[in-house]
């Protein structure tokens, strides 16, 4: 139960975050966000306010903020539709009734001939079955369509995604995983100012009982200051060459006290991942509590985890990483489970980690993803002009569904991986 409270808060949080950003950056640009959603699939729980309607779906496969003008707009009125309007104090339309007229005695109902409701914001049209006088009624931007009495608002051509200027549509897009990298930026300070921050230097704090550091004699706060002979000014350094030597002995050199001593440790060889075998002595590195640097390493690690994660991403489209590594919300769950059990600081970090990822899977130039939909603002800064809607939509609607097939892949992958 408590692996899954946790998935659940993880998984809530780090979509919040991103389509937070969404969300954020559209309403400062002037869009109409018509929802906010997390996860697909039937609603859980729903409410509206400021134009927006919030809404938490079944399905826990992500989430997001539906901005007027990115789809066709729900509801198309064309010449010869009977539609009935109600006015404001102001006499401009606010509702426009589509079907159940009867259910609302007061709205006056006329024959559609012309409607603009992107631009002149104006219903033209003629009494029903009386076309002696044509009609013309102002409609107010924040009007509703009432459609099997639901309402949904119209939405003018300048509260719509493509109204607006590169710059604006870049950044709504960019700000999804903008505000995952802050996220783990700040995960990553608030570690640092509860547990402190690591020591740059090769400081051993905590030994684990019956390691292989045990059994050398280390100590807590042993600072390694040579590995076979090679100086180390750094716990990356140390940790790199134990990595490298399972089941080896290596030759340590270690300040203690102010006076160095010699010892010989064999790093225990255990398997990172199929067909990898690394070494560990088990031991623990040395954190010191710094205001100014918990911030630096907030940033630091934020860097040093993007790097390593698109190196990654770079040998598995190289080939050197099979797809079989990926893992999907099945494997990402069971990872959680394990790094539960360590406890909370390594799931924050967990936390942290996967915000990365997040920002930037999200980033990638594929069709359907923030990066893919940057890369068709991108050509249209270049060109001068937006490539056509048709071509667009159709681009990232085969891309939707390669990534879905994808998936499918990578959590067959993963049941295999923990239950077959």
């Amino acid at each position: 139960m408590t692996t899954v409270i946790a998935f659940i808060f993880m998984f809530g949080l780090l979509v919040f975050i991103h389509e937070f950003g969404h969300l954020i950056f559209a309403k400062r640009a002037g869009m109409l966000a018509r929802e906010f959603a997390i996860g697909f699939g039937p609603k859980i729980f729903s409410f509206t306010k400021n134009e927006t309607l919030y809404t938490i779906r079944l399905i826990p496969a992500g989430g997001y903020v539906r901005v007027a003008g990115e789809d066709p707009e729900i509801i198309e009125l064309k010449p010869g539709h009977h539609i009935g309007m109600e006015f404001n104090e102001a006499g401009k339309v606010d509702k426009i009734i589509v079907n159940n007229k009867s259910k609302h005695p007061n709205a006056r109902v006329i024959e559609v001939e012309h409607v603009d409701l992107d631009h002149a914001l104006r219903i033209d049209g003629y009494e029903v079955d009386e076309e002696d006088e044509k009609l013309s009624f102002d409609v107010d931007p924040k009007a509703f369509f009432i459609m099997d009495e639901r309402e949904t608002q119209i939405a003018p051509y300048d509260r719509q995604f493509a109204s607006k200027s590169v710059g604006q549509r870049a950044m709504q897009l960019f700000a999804g995983p903008m505000m995952n990298f802050i996220l783990a930026i700040v995960i990553f300070i608030c570690l640092g100012l509860i547990q402190g921050v690591p020591t740059e230097q090769a400081i051993v704090d905590n030994i684990q009982s019956d390691s292989p550091a045990a059994e050398a004699g280390l100590q807590s706060k042993d600072e390694i200051v040579q590995i076979d002979g090679a100086p180390v000014s750094t716990w990356e350094e140390f940790t790199s060459v134990v990595r490298e030597h399972p089941d080896e002995e290596v030759n340590l050199v270690v300040k203690r006290d102010g006076k160095e001593e010699e010892t010989t440790v064999v790093p225990k060889g255990v398997e990172a991942e199929p067909g990898e075998t690394i070494g560990q002595i088990g031991v623990y590195q040395a954190f010191e509590k710094s205001f100014l640097g918990t911030f630096k390493y907030g940033f630091t690690q934020t860097y040093d985890t993007t790097k390593m994660i698109l190196t990654n991403l770079g040998m598995l489209v190289t080939g050197q990483v099979s797809i079989e590594m990926l893992s999907g919300p099945v494997g990402i769950y069971d990872a959680t489970d394990q790094v539960v059990q360590t406890g909370f600081m390594n799931f924050l970090m967990w936390t942290a980690m996967l915000s990365i990822n997040l920002g930037i899977i999200n980033l990638v130039p594929l069709p359907a993803l923030d990066g893919g939909r940057l890369m068709f603002v991108g050509f249209e800064a270049i060109r001068g002009k937006p490539i056509a809607p048709e071509k667009e939509g159709i681009f990232h609607f085969v891309g939707f569904a390669l990534l879905m097939l994808l998936m499918i892949v990578v959590t067959w992958n993963d049941i295999q991986r923990l239950f077959l």
